[in-house]
């Protein structure tokens, strides 16, 4: 068992643009109706305007002051947007304190917040510990994630919201970016500039995050971070690859020469899944997570991804992949098993997901194969040069405290996420994650391990009110930690920001349906169903049903606000 065995420093971004709610997808586009808008707008004083300026002055009347965390120095500094690093377990002895006292006035609120599996017990010692260590009396409202959408709607479209509501990136959709603007209160008067240095873990958040937290020109929400670089990473069994003395490919055609290599169906190996997400990268298509990552001004005319011959390149290419019969029989059929488990049994060798999949797939098979062992190869440029890869969003979930909220309530609120954003290595971060020694975990070799109760009663639920800075701490692989960053670091060196970047855009809901059919459509294509002449009559389509006034639509947005890509 790993202190980061419930995730809180993993990376959080997410590999499909729909869906794939355990590691935080996003779909970041929602509906609204009339002019421009963009939620990370500025504007100060009660106007509540909502268009304007999101970067340069305006936006840095809003956004908090940056102090960074020094009170447990990374064991691989953070560089080129990647993640930091901690290769050791702190013991309990050393823990640092990184709330100086108990902020929480006892103020009695209540949370709502996305759960995947069984939810803990109400008023289980786990969260008498959290509330006693806060000084709050939180009572958790733990909602179906798979579902989290519809109840999240009809909370917000009723008058009884709780005091504190999470909201992923991926269910802003519908009316809830209008719903968050008129539900939730403005938390600049408490954060904004040097107001956070009250909350010192707050003020570490970094300023991207915030960035992508302002909605409607105020700073409302409170962010989960995420490194920026892609989280998708191309695995490959790197036990057989040595036995086969096989070269990791360094251009397109030299993946596809490899895995025909690889390949022998008689002997039910294949070379590998479906690697869409891989060739988005590998060809440079614009980020396809969220709407507005599409986007991106080139030569002076901003250009959408599905309109540039990489994103036809990357289809092709994949196409060709399951043509040759490399692909595992089971991936042309969407939905049937799981590529993991086929990899880890050998059957492919070669999967894309994301990056937190190496640790999770090296721990899970430890015991079982002691001679197993995977890597992520570095994202080839499809030529054989340098990739071009874009910025996924810097934060994609925030807890928001509704509208109305009395100060002792806002102010119990925050002192929950200063504590929750605590980082590695603190008392903090380890109740959070790993609840009281002796109750919830023992240590075992220096590491912490969760007993039934911890199993049971310990919930990853309050790292949704604020997190920390991006880190990776898996000290039980302390090598997998490190390859881990250092792969980011790299693949960091070669991300660009395109146009949107760390901007939450609400669209004019007459478009927001335009793009609905190319995912479908990409996942037809490349197995062979339909053909990449029906992308490009798709595009035609799209462009005349409105996707040329959505362009714009967005240039004018641009024009207005600037980009806040550095």
């Amino acid at each position: 068992m790993t202190p980061n065995a419930a995730s809180p420093g993993s990376p959080r971004t997410a590999p499909s643009r729909r869906g794939f709610l355990a590691t935080g997808a996003v779909a970041a586009v929602a509906v609204a109706g009339g002019a421009p808008l963009l939620t990370a707008c500025g504007g100060d004083g009660d106007t509540g305007k909502k268009d304007g300026t999101t970067s340069g002055k305006d936006a840095a009347r809003i956004l908090p002051a940056f102090v960074a965390s020094d009170v447990v120095p990374a064991d691989i500094p953070a560089a080129d947007g990647s993640a930091a690093g901690f290769t050791r377990a702190i013991p309990s002895a050393e823990l640092k304190a990184s709330v100086a006292e108990r902020k929480g006035k006892g103020t009695a609120l209540t949370v709502m917040a996305p759960f995947w599996g069984t939810p803990p017990a109400p008023g289980n010692p786990y969260y008498r510990a959290m509330n006693e260590a806060i000084g709050v009396q939180a009572t958790w409202q733990n909602q179906d994630g798979n579902v989290y959408d519809q109840k999240l709607g009809a909370v917000l479209a009723s008058s009884d919201v709780p005091d504190v509501v999470v909201v992923p990136g991926w269910n802003l959709g519908g009316k809830i970016p209008s719903a968050i603007e008129a539900k939730f209160e403005d938390l600049g008067p408490y954060l904004s500039g040097d107001k956070v240095k009250a909350y010192p873990n707050l003020a570490a958040i970094p300023t991207d995050a915030w960035q992508r937290s302002i909605f409607g020109g105020r700073l409302r929400g409170l962010p989960m971070p995420a490194s920026y670089v892609t989280n998708i990473a191309p695995f490959y069994r790197k036990d057989l690859f040595d036995a086969k003395g096989w070269q990791l490919p360094r251009s397109a055609d030299e993946f596809l020469a490899l895995a025909k290599e690889i390949t022998s169906a008689r002997a039910k190996v294949w070379a590998c899944g479906d690697m869409t997400w891989t060739a988005w990268n590998m060809f440079g298509v614009l980020n396809g997570g969220d709407k507005a990552l599409g986007w991106n001004l080139v030569d002076g005319r901003l250009v959408n991804r599905i309109e540039t011959p990489e994103y036809l390149e990357a289809l092709e290419w994949t196409r060709k992949l399951f043509d040759a019969g490399v692909v595992h029989p089971d991936e042309k059929a969407q939905n049937q098993g799981d590529t993991g488990n086929r990899f880890t049994a050998g059957q492919c060798l070669v999967y894309n997901n994301d990056l937190s999949h190496w640790y999770a797939k090296t721990s899970e098979q430890a015991a079982q194969n002691p001679a197993f062992a995977m890597a992520a190869m570095d994202v080839p440029g499809h030529d054989g040069g340098t990739p071009r890869l874009w910025a996924t969003n810097p934060a994609n979930i925030w807890a928001f405290v509704r509208k109305g909220a009395p100060k002792a309530l806002i102010e119990d609120v925050l002192a929950i996420a200063d504590f929750t954003a605590a980082p590695y290595g603190t008392k903090e971060r380890m109740l959070t994650d790993y609840g009281t020694e002796g109750v919830h975990h023992t240590v075992e070799d220096g590491l912490p391990v969760k007993t039934d109760a911890g199993n049971l009663e310990v919930s990853s639920s309050w790292m949704f009110i604020a997190s920390p800075a991006p880190y990776i701490a898996h000290p039980d692989t302390p090598e997998v930690t490190r390859a881990m960053v250092e792969w980011q670091q790299r693949m960091g060196a070669a991300t660009r920001k395109s146009s949107f970047y760390g901007l939450t855009v609400t669209e004019p809901s007459r478009w927001t349906g335009l793009m609905n059919d190319f995912e479908q459509l990409e996942k037809d294509v490349v197995r062979g169903r339909r053909k990449v002449s029906d992308v490009q009559q798709a595009v035609s389509e799209w462009k005349s049903k409105g996707g040329d006034q959505l362009r714009d639509w967005y240039r004018k947005l641009l024009d207005t606000t600037g980009s806040a890509a550095g």
